[in-house]
């Protein structure tokens, strides 16, 4: 690995600079004058509004979608069922289908990188050279998460998400249940919660030592490590931000809920039991108003998933080739998904919500970031959003060859959401054909 030197030959030491600190998880970003470093894992709270809130929840299945049972044949309100539709019957007012989405240049080394920028519309992803953006959950997570114990959830089924930092950095997700349930509802000793504050508080003064050390090298670096610096400290300013906002939170008492703690399921290929408890955990996290804006990445498996009737490797019917065996058994797993899906929007229509349901207050995307796992293509992208305040009962087909950018769609969501924005990513403007509000 090549090391980077200042002109006095001597690399910089980031041992020296934090020692005295205590800092174990905080680092500076990587200089051009010292050797490569990793950046801390932020997470944070907020404070909570009266008001009645709109929410944000966007779920990806990696391994794509077989399309053919998807998409209706013909476009507008009165399209046909197919069979994956059938399973959502009951929600159809609530309801909108997109297809001919995309992002621009995401077929990287192969499709499966495409689940990087999914949330972002980065070009290029597992290219030399990539570097992904900000999630539009995160941007959204930004301004509304200040109201909420926690600014947002990444949920995951594999440990990996949907979500990417100002820096381009993942967030790993969460994939305990249990752990989720206790964050939510479950409040700390008095003991406990002193410790917590006291470890805020020092956080704090950590950063205020940091900062300061920082400072003294500004002089000393180039124009490029200067401006690397600037991006540091404003990470230090919203971590600092994110302290203060969770000091508050930690001496809150948790809202009470009467469901039961959950138990994690332990059988990794029983994925379909694992998706209904997740959706539980992301049901009551948005009633309880612990949150506003969750992901939700539903990774599949190199292995045969614990449903009836499927007795292949669920990655391996993905990449099916046409094979009409494999795709049939591909389709009873994805239908099994969308049965899934269709008891967590009844369970979101059940709550209700200053005169309306739950549902009407959370937008919910569904879908992939492959258009046709079996070719990685990252092409005309399966999209279903429900609920949100938005015009729904159809289907709208973009067509594939035009490049529709996806991006265009997740401004109205960050629109819907309050955030004032006319871009993102690779969007081309405001809003998309299909999808507009009430």
């Amino acid at each position: 690995m090549k090391r980077i030197f200042f002109s006095s030959t001597k690399p910089l030491n980031r041992r020296h600079l934090l020692r005295g600190t205590g800092a174990v998880a905080l680092s500076l970003p990587f200089l051009d004058a010292m050797l490569p470093c990793f950046g801390s894992r932020l997470f944070a709270d907020g404070t909570k509004a009266d008001e009645s809130p709109h929410r944000f929840l966007a779920t990806c299945t990696t391994l794509g979608l077989h399309t053919p049972a998807l998409f209706p044949e013909k476009e507008g309100s009165d399209y046909e069922l197919t069979p994956y539709l059938e399973t959502l019957k009951e929600h159809r007012d609530q309801l909108t289908i997109l297809s001919g989405l995309s992002h621009p240049e995401q077929q990287g080394n192969n499709g499966h990188a495409s689940e990087l920028t999914w949330l972002t519309s980065a070009q290029r992803p597992g290219l030399a050279g990539f570097k992904n953006t900000i999630s539009i959950d995160q941007l959204i997570a930004e301004q509304v998460g200040i109201h909420t114990r926690f600014p947002y959830l990444a949920l995951s089924t594999s440990g990996r998400s949907m979500s990417w930092n100002a820096n381009g950095v993942e967030i790993p997700g969460e994939t305990r249940p249990s752990e989720i349930f206790k964050a939510l509802f479950i409040d700390g000793t008095k003991n406990q919660i002193a410790d917590e504050v006291r470890g805020l508080q020092r956080g704090l003064s950590i950063l205020d030592t940091v900062q300061g050390e920082a400072k003294k090298l500004n002089r000393k670096l180039g124009k490029r490590d200067q401006e690397k610096l600037d991006e540091y400290f404003s990470a230090i300013r919203d971590l600092e931000f994110r302290f203060k906002q969770s000091s508050s939170w930690a001496t809150k008492p948790k809202p009470e809920t009467e469901a039961v703690p959950p138990k994690d399921i332990a059988e990794k290929t029983d994925a379909i039991a694992r998706q209904n408890l997740m959706y539980d955990m992301i049901g009551l996290a948005l009633q309880s108003d612990s949150t506003r804006t969750i992901t939700f990445q539903i990774s599949g498996m190199n292995a045969v998933p614990k449903i009836p009737g499927v007795q292949n490797d669920w990655h391996n019917l993905s990449h099916h080739g046409k094979d009409p065996a494999k795709i049939d058994e591909l389709k009873i797993i994805e239908k099994a998904e969308f049965e899934a899906f269709n008891r967590f929007l009844s369970n979101l229509r059940n709550v209700s919500e200053k005169g309306k349901s739950l549902l009407d207050h959370t937008t919910v995307m569904f879908g992939s970031n492959l258009g046709n796992a079996s070719s990685h293509s990252a092409q005309n992208l399966p999209i279903l959003v429900a609920g949100g305040g938005f015009k729904h009962g159809a289907y709208t087909a973009h067509d594939a060859n035009d490049n529709t950018p996806m991006a265009n769609m997740l401004v109205t969501f960050a629109q819907q959401m309050g955030i004032e924005i006319e871009s993102f990513g690779s969007s081309t403007g405001a809003g998309i054909r299909g999808l507009e509000s009430v």
